[in-house]
Protein backbone atom coordinates (compact mmCIF):
# COMPACT_ATOMS: atom_id res chain seq x y z
CA UNK A 1 0.00 0.00 0.00
CA UNK A 2 1.18 3.63 -0.78
CA UNK A 3 1.05 6.55 1.16
CA UNK A 4 1.34 8.72 -1.54
CA UNK A 5 -2.18 10.94 -1.82
CA UNK A 6 -4.01 11.56 -4.40
CA UNK A 7 -3.32 14.74 -6.60
CA UNK A 8 -6.91 16.28 -4.54
CA UNK A 9 -6.60 17.51 -0.93
CA UNK A 10 -8.31 14.26 0.77
CA UNK A 11 -6.95 15.80 4.54
CA UNK A 12 -5.02 11.98 4.96
CA UNK A 13 -3.52 13.35 7.73
CA UNK A 14 -6.47 12.41 9.49
CA UNK A 15 -8.53 9.49 10.24
CA UNK A 16 -11.69 9.26 7.76
CA UNK A 17 -14.72 6.39 7.84
CA UNK A 18 -14.16 5.28 4.19
CA UNK A 19 -10.55 5.13 4.53
CA UNK A 20 -10.84 3.08 8.33
CA UNK A 21 -13.31 1.19 6.45
CA UNK A 22 -11.04 -0.12 3.96
CA UNK A 23 -8.55 -0.43 6.41
CA UNK A 24 -10.65 -3.12 8.84
CA UNK A 25 -11.79 -5.13 5.23
CA UNK A 26 -7.69 -4.95 4.43
CA UNK A 27 -7.80 -3.16 1.39
CA UNK A 28 -5.37 -0.62 0.45
CA UNK A 29 -6.68 2.69 0.52
CA UNK A 30 -6.07 3.80 3.29
CA UNK A 31 -3.27 5.92 4.95
CA UNK A 32 -1.23 6.11 8.25
CA UNK A 33 -3.81 8.56 10.36
CA UNK A 34 -6.61 5.88 9.14
CA UNK A 35 -4.74 2.74 10.52
CA UNK A 36 -3.70 4.12 13.65
CA UNK A 37 -7.32 5.02 13.89
CA UNK A 38 -7.83 1.94 13.01
CA UNK A 39 -6.27 0.25 15.23
CA UNK A 40 -6.83 1.71 18.01
CA UNK A 41 -10.75 1.15 17.83
CA UNK A 42 -9.83 -2.68 17.05
CA UNK A 43 -8.03 -1.89 20.51
CA UNK A 44 -11.46 -1.11 21.84
CA UNK A 45 -13.37 -4.06 19.70
CA UNK A 46 -11.46 -6.41 17.96
CA UNK A 47 -14.61 -8.23 16.35
CA UNK A 48 -14.77 -4.92 14.39
CA UNK A 49 -13.05 -6.39 11.75
CA UNK A 50 -15.04 -9.62 10.87
CA UNK A 51 -18.14 -7.26 11.71
CA UNK A 52 -17.19 -5.48 8.97
CA UNK A 53 -16.27 -8.37 6.22
CA UNK A 54 -19.72 -10.11 7.33
CA UNK A 55 -21.54 -6.87 6.46
CA UNK A 56 -19.58 -6.91 3.24
CA UNK A 57 -20.72 -10.45 2.14
CA UNK A 58 -24.29 -9.60 3.48
CA UNK A 59 -23.95 -7.16 0.46
CA UNK A 60 -23.33 -9.65 -1.75
CA UNK A 61 -25.67 -12.66 -0.94
CA UNK A 62 -28.12 -9.84 -0.92
CA UNK A 63 -27.53 -8.21 -4.38
CA UNK A 64 -26.66 -11.83 -5.82
CA UNK A 65 -30.68 -13.17 -4.37
CA UNK A 66 -32.37 -10.37 -5.64
CA UNK A 67 -31.24 -10.23 -9.06
CA UNK A 68 -31.50 -13.93 -9.01
CA UNK A 69 -34.72 -15.12 -7.01
CA UNK A 70 -36.96 -11.59 -7.49
CA UNK A 71 -35.71 -10.46 -10.83
CA UNK A 72 -34.44 -7.32 -9.61
CA UNK A 73 -32.29 -5.40 -12.18
CA UNK A 74 -31.97 -1.99 -11.30
CA UNK A 75 -30.35 -0.99 -7.81
CA UNK A 76 -29.32 2.14 -6.30
CA UNK A 77 -26.55 2.25 -3.58
CA UNK A 78 -26.80 4.97 -0.96
CA UNK A 79 -23.20 5.94 1.05
CA UNK A 80 -21.30 3.44 -1.72
CA UNK A 81 -17.24 4.10 0.29
CA UNK A 82 -14.80 2.99 -1.36
CA UNK A 83 -14.86 0.04 -4.10
CA UNK A 84 -13.94 -3.14 -2.21
CA UNK A 85 -14.02 -5.93 -4.85
CA UNK A 86 -16.74 -7.48 -5.44
CA UNK A 87 -18.44 -4.29 -5.45
CA UNK A 88 -22.44 -4.10 -5.86
CA UNK A 89 -22.58 -3.98 -9.48
CA UNK A 90 -20.34 -6.90 -10.20
CA UNK A 91 -22.34 -9.12 -7.98
CA UNK A 92 -25.41 -7.91 -9.97
CA UNK A 93 -24.32 -7.95 -13.05
CA UNK A 94 -22.70 -11.58 -12.16
CA UNK A 95 -26.28 -12.88 -12.07
CA UNK A 96 -27.70 -10.54 -14.45
CA UNK A 97 -25.19 -8.63 -17.35
CA UNK A 98 -27.69 -6.44 -18.05
CA UNK A 99 -28.21 -5.15 -14.86
CA UNK A 100 -28.23 -1.42 -13.94
CA UNK A 101 -26.47 -0.04 -10.58
CA UNK A 102 -26.32 4.09 -9.82
CA UNK A 103 -23.36 4.47 -6.91
CA UNK A 104 -24.72 7.61 -4.67
CA UNK A 105 -21.71 9.21 -2.37
CA UNK A 106 -20.97 13.43 -1.70
CA UNK A 107 -17.10 12.05 -0.51
CA UNK A 108 -14.15 13.41 -2.51
CA UNK A 109 -12.31 10.53 -1.47
CA UNK A 110 -15.07 7.87 -2.92
CA UNK A 111 -15.21 10.57 -6.14
CA UNK A 112 -11.67 10.53 -6.41
CA UNK A 113 -12.00 6.36 -6.78
CA UNK A 114 -15.09 6.40 -8.86
CA UNK A 115 -13.79 4.87 -12.49
CA UNK A 116 -13.07 2.01 -10.63
CA UNK A 117 -16.90 1.89 -9.77
CA UNK A 118 -17.79 2.48 -13.30
CA UNK A 119 -16.46 -0.78 -15.23
CA UNK A 120 -19.98 -2.06 -15.98
CA UNK A 121 -20.54 -5.24 -18.64
CA UNK A 122 -21.27 -3.82 -21.53
CA UNK A 123 -24.99 -5.07 -21.48
CA UNK A 124 -25.44 -3.39 -18.46
CA UNK A 125 -24.74 0.36 -16.84
CA UNK A 126 -23.11 1.67 -13.86
CA UNK A 127 -22.90 5.42 -12.82
CA UNK A 128 -22.10 7.61 -9.99
CA UNK A 129 -23.80 10.34 -8.26
CA UNK A 130 -22.23 12.75 -6.37
CA UNK A 131 -24.46 13.94 -4.05
CA UNK A 132 -25.42 13.92 0.10
CA UNK A 133 -27.36 11.10 0.54
CA UNK A 134 -30.67 13.02 2.36
CA UNK A 135 -30.60 14.87 -0.87
CA UNK A 136 -33.61 12.76 -2.15
CA UNK A 137 -34.67 15.39 -4.98
CA UNK A 138 -30.89 14.99 -6.82
CA UNK A 139 -30.59 11.55 -6.45
CA UNK A 140 -33.81 10.77 -8.16
CA UNK A 141 -33.23 13.18 -10.75
CA UNK A 142 -29.69 12.37 -11.89
CA UNK A 143 -30.34 8.61 -11.07
CA UNK A 144 -33.02 8.87 -13.34
CA UNK A 145 -30.26 8.79 -16.64
CA UNK A 146 -30.04 5.03 -15.50
CA UNK A 147 -32.66 3.73 -13.48
CA UNK A 148 -36.52 3.72 -14.58
CA UNK A 149 -38.11 4.25 -11.39
CA UNK A 150 -41.44 3.07 -12.65
CA UNK A 151 -40.07 -0.56 -12.47
CA UNK A 152 -38.89 -1.78 -9.05
CA UNK A 153 -35.49 -0.80 -7.57
CA UNK A 154 -33.27 -2.40 -4.97
CA UNK A 155 -32.05 0.32 -2.78
CA UNK A 156 -29.27 -0.37 -0.01
CA UNK A 157 -27.77 1.79 2.31
CA UNK A 158 -25.28 -0.65 4.14
CA UNK A 159 -23.14 0.62 7.41
CA UNK A 160 -24.61 4.26 6.60
CA UNK A 161 -27.30 5.47 9.02
CA UNK A 162 -25.35 5.24 11.77
CA UNK A 163 -23.14 7.82 10.93
CA UNK A 164 -26.63 9.76 10.49
CA UNK A 165 -28.11 11.61 13.16
CA UNK A 166 -32.29 11.12 13.78
CA UNK A 167 -34.54 12.21 12.12
CA UNK A 168 -31.91 12.51 8.90
CA UNK A 169 -32.32 8.35 8.16
CA UNK A 170 -36.41 8.40 8.52
CA UNK A 171 -37.06 11.78 6.46
CA UNK A 172 -34.44 10.10 3.88
CA UNK A 173 -36.37 6.74 3.61
CA UNK A 174 -39.98 8.53 3.59
CA UNK A 175 -39.00 10.81 1.14
CA UNK A 176 -37.64 7.78 -1.36
CA UNK A 177 -40.84 5.26 -0.33
CA UNK A 178 -43.16 7.29 -1.80
CA UNK A 179 -41.25 7.41 -5.26
CA UNK A 180 -40.32 3.77 -5.15
CA UNK A 181 -42.89 1.33 -7.36
CA UNK A 182 -44.17 -1.31 -5.89
CA UNK A 183 -42.35 -4.53 -5.44
CA UNK A 184 -38.42 -2.42 -4.86
CA UNK A 185 -36.50 -3.66 -2.07
CA UNK A 186 -34.77 -1.92 0.52
CA UNK A 187 -31.49 -3.00 2.06
CA UNK A 188 -29.97 -1.93 5.41
CA UNK A 189 -27.21 -2.58 8.03
CA UNK A 190 -26.39 -1.53 10.80
CA UNK A 191 -24.51 -1.57 14.39
CA UNK A 192 -25.89 -1.95 17.50
CA UNK A 193 -25.67 -0.19 21.22
CA UNK A 194 -22.91 -3.17 21.86
CA UNK A 195 -20.26 -0.84 20.24
CA UNK A 196 -21.28 2.25 22.60
CA UNK A 197 -17.19 2.58 22.69
CA UNK A 198 -16.73 2.30 19.01
CA UNK A 199 -19.24 5.26 18.59
CA UNK A 200 -17.82 6.97 21.10
CA UNK A 201 -14.54 7.13 19.48
CA UNK A 202 -15.60 7.85 16.02
CA UNK A 203 -17.33 11.10 17.97
CA UNK A 204 -14.27 12.35 19.51
CA UNK A 205 -12.27 11.73 16.67
CA UNK A 206 -14.73 12.75 13.69
CA UNK A 207 -18.36 13.64 15.24
CA UNK A 208 -20.18 10.99 14.05
CA UNK A 209 -21.37 8.18 15.18
CA UNK A 210 -25.27 7.25 16.23
CA UNK A 211 -26.37 3.92 18.14
CA UNK A 212 -29.85 2.41 17.68
CA UNK A 213 -31.25 -0.64 18.52
CA UNK A 214 -33.11 -3.26 17.04
CA UNK A 215 -36.64 -1.75 17.65
CA UNK A 216 -35.32 1.57 15.93
CA UNK A 217 -33.31 -0.04 13.25
CA UNK A 218 -36.59 -1.93 12.43
CA UNK A 219 -38.90 1.02 12.08
CA UNK A 220 -36.56 2.32 9.39
CA UNK A 221 -38.15 0.02 7.01
CA UNK A 222 -41.45 1.30 7.73
CA UNK A 223 -43.88 0.87 4.75
CA UNK A 224 -41.66 -2.13 4.04
CA UNK A 225 -42.52 -6.25 4.31
CA UNK A 226 -39.16 -8.29 5.90
CA UNK A 227 -37.99 -11.07 3.37
CA UNK A 228 -36.80 -14.22 5.87
CA UNK A 229 -35.17 -14.13 8.04
CA UNK A 230 -36.16 -10.60 8.89
CA UNK A 231 -33.77 -8.23 10.83
CA UNK A 232 -30.84 -10.45 11.87
CA UNK A 233 -26.97 -10.29 12.66
CA UNK A 234 -25.36 -10.22 9.43
CA UNK A 235 -24.06 -14.08 9.28
CA UNK A 236 -27.48 -15.05 9.87
CA UNK A 237 -29.11 -13.62 6.98
CA UNK A 238 -29.13 -16.69 4.13
CA UNK A 239 -25.96 -17.92 5.42
CA UNK A 240 -26.28 -20.80 2.98
CA UNK A 241 -26.01 -18.83 0.07
CA UNK A 242 -22.01 -18.23 0.65
CA UNK A 243 -20.71 -21.63 1.60
CA UNK A 244 -16.95 -20.29 0.91
CA UNK A 245 -17.93 -17.86 4.01
CA UNK A 246 -15.12 -18.77 7.04
CA UNK A 247 -14.31 -17.47 10.44
CA UNK A 248 -16.15 -17.91 13.92
CA UNK A 249 -19.28 -15.88 14.23
CA UNK A 250 -19.97 -15.81 17.59
CA UNK A 251 -17.61 -13.27 18.20
CA UNK A 252 -19.48 -10.69 16.38
CA UNK A 253 -23.46 -12.10 17.52
CA UNK A 254 -25.10 -8.85 18.66
CA UNK A 255 -22.89 -6.16 17.47
CA UNK A 256 -24.98 -5.32 14.35
CA UNK A 257 -28.24 -6.14 12.40
CA UNK A 258 -29.06 -6.47 8.86
CA UNK A 259 -32.00 -6.72 6.86
CA UNK A 260 -33.87 -6.62 3.45
CA UNK A 261 -37.37 -5.22 2.79
CA UNK A 262 -40.37 -5.30 0.13
CA UNK A 263 -42.42 -2.38 -1.00
CA UNK A 264 -45.43 -4.48 -1.48
CA UNK A 265 -47.10 -5.13 -4.57
CA UNK A 266 -50.78 -3.81 -3.60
Amino acid sequence: MSDTPPSVDLRTDQPHPARVYDFYLGGKDHYGADREFGEKVLGICAPLRPLARANRRFLARSVALLARDHGIRQFLDLGTGLPTSPNLHEVAQGVAPEARVVYVDNDPIVLAHARALLTSRPEGATDYIDSDVVDIDRIMAQAARTIDFDRPVAVSALALFHFLPDPRPAELLAALRDRLAPGSFLTISHVLPALQDVAAAYQGAMGMGTLRDRDEITALFGGFEFLDPGLVDPFDWWPELDPAEQGPTGEIAGLGACGVARKPLG
